[in-house]
């Protein structure tokens, strides 16, 4: 017996130098292109991203933080999210337990006075790293589920905040149509009276006439727009269909400047990022896992067992006990092995390439919601000259046509210009806000 212990601890031994390859933890690999990934922006070490910042020091309308709280707390896709957390973290803590001896008791009475009892115990030496390279890909498999939840809750903050901002872009492209019909009311007024004295033509009235019914379509569909956005709002933060309270576009306030810190902030703090690392980490553990398959499995048992008969005490000779130690190695499906072998090694390959990606795409958005970002700024700069000269147009032509220097129809050009431009100034203001909004979701911020 002692010499086939002997025998058992030597095989282990020399096969416990040929498995260290399989204890190995999951390593990032080095991407010369991390450093590179923004385009055209001035990078310093010590600047801090834009996304340190919470969603709620980011967001500071107090409606619209209700909202996103409201949002956080109910969402559907957030939940079940949170969900798939604890459903993960349940599998790591089996894993764990697979690495614990298991033990079982049994007992058995008969007639009066007669009892037996066997207490068994079971556990499999993890010599090879099987169970360990389990509970790892376990462990890899929770931080992709949070990073899940949070990529899930990111994406949730943006959207709210951008459906809010939408609601007020409308509701000002609605205020400026409304004052705008109001406008055509009067110069239709004024066209008619200067028909009436035989200073403009039926035309001109006609055109007047066009042009404030093209302004009520667009009123009308603003409208529409208006009610399905808060419709779906209402969805996304799971209440009932309901008007959705609000702020106006001349009370939102955002910061001047915006920060992108360093490129490598990408790894830890994107969502997405880290859960295609995370899949690449789990498939590293499969390819472990499935090189231990080559291995045997050793495992040690032992049972302890007992009777009382008639009543009397534990009699020592009835005791059993025994220990029992096994090894098992792989005769016959070494093809099968390799076969799995293989294709885990091309499932990490394949994780690692999505990995990159998802780091190149990220880049992306980040560089994408910068360019919006700088455009619209300017954009936003032209249109407040534009509408200023558009506005002195208006008065001058209006003040020449009382002087009988200039035709109504160039008041109503120049009006009609002023509407565009206005409606352009609030449509690049979204367009600052939305790339505020993109720019904070593509850095990994919305905790």
């Amino acid at each position: 017996m002692n010499k086939l212990y002997k025998s058992l601890i030597l095989t282990i031994a020399i096969l416990s130098l040929h498995s260290c390859g399989l204890y190995k933890k999951y390593e990032r690999e080095q991407m010369w292109f991390v450093d590179s990934l923004y385009r055209r922006m001035e990078i310093t070490g010590d600047t801090l991203s834009t996304a340190s910042v919470s969603w709620n020091d980011m967001f500071t309308d107090p409606i619209l933080q209700e909202w996103i709280q409201l949002g956080l707390d109910y969402n559907t896709d957030l939940n079940v999210a949170r969900h798939r957390v604890q459903e993960a973290e349940a599998a790591l803590l089996s894993a764990r337990w697979a690495l614990l001896p298991g033990a079982t008791f049994t007992a058995q009475g008969g007639a009066p006075g007669n009892f037996s009892a066997r207490a068994d115990a079971s556990w499999q030496a993890d010599i090879f790293g099987s169970l360990r390279n389990s509970k790892r890909k376990a462990q890899a498999a929770v931080e992709q589920s949070k990073a899940y939840e949070q990529a899930v809750q990111t994406q949730l903050v943006a959207t709210i905040a951008n459906s809010y901002y939408t609601l007020i872009t409308l509701d000002e492209k609605l205020a400026i149509s409304k004052r705008t019909m109001q406008t055509w009311d009067e110069n239709i007024r004024t066209l008619e009276a200067l028909k009436r004295a035989g200073k403009t033509n039926e035309a001109a009235v006609l055109q007047a006439k066009a042009n404030r019914l093209n302004v009520e379509a667009s009123v009308l569909t603003l409208e529409k727009e208006i009610l399905a956005m808060e419709n779906s709002f209402c969805a996304l933060v799971s209440i009932v269909p309901m008007p959705i309270e609000r702020s106006s576009l001349t009370d939102l306030e955002f910061p001047e400047k915006l920060s992108v810190g360093v490129p490598a902030e990408l790894l830890s703090r994107r969502p997405d990022v880290r859960q295609a690392e995370m899949a690449l980490a789990q498939t590293f553990y499969n390819v472990n896992s499935a090189k231990a398959a080559f291995y045997p499995n050793v495992t040690l048992s032992g049972a302890l067992g007992w009777t009382i008969s008639g009543g009397t005490a534990i009699d020592p000779s009835s005791m059993i006990t025994n220990f029992i130690g096994s090894l098992v190695q792989p005769v016959f499906g070494r093809g099968a092995n390799k076969a799995r072998l293989q294709a885990a090694q091309a499932q990490r390959e394949a994780a690692a390439w999505q990995f990159r990606q998802s780091l190149l795409d990220a880049g992306v958005e980040v560089n994408n919601a910068v360019t919006q970002w700088q455009t619209a700024q300017k954009r936003v700069e032209l249109d407040k000259r534009q509408i200023l000269n558009l506005q002195a147009s208006v008065w001058n032509t209006q003040l020449l046509m009382k002087h009988g220097n200039a035709n109504y129809l160039e008041v109503l050009t120049a009006q009609k210009n002023l509407l565009q431009a206005e409606l352009s100034e609030v449509s690049d203001r979204f367009d600052e806000i939305q790339a505020v909004i993109n720019l904070y979701q593509a850095l990994g911020g919305g905790y």
